[in-house]
């Protein structure tokens, strides 16, 4: 039988069985799914852009 992949939780690195079982997968609990989803609705998760000054003069 082939062994279930772990990861690590993104908040608080604890180590998550990707399975089933684990209903918040990635993360290990609710609690850190809803830590992450405050830090996207706050924008705390930012794509950094591009500065259009330093793209022009090139």
């Amino acid at each position: 039988m082939k062994k279930p992949a772990v990861v690590l939780c993104p908040q608080c690195s604890r180590e998550v069985v990707w399975n089933e079982d684990s209903p918040y997968r990635p993360f290990c609990s609710e609690r850190c799914k809803m830590i992450d989803l405050g830090q996207w609705a706050t924008e705390s998760y930012r794509i950094p852009q591009a500065d259009e000054d330093n793209e022009e003069s090139s």
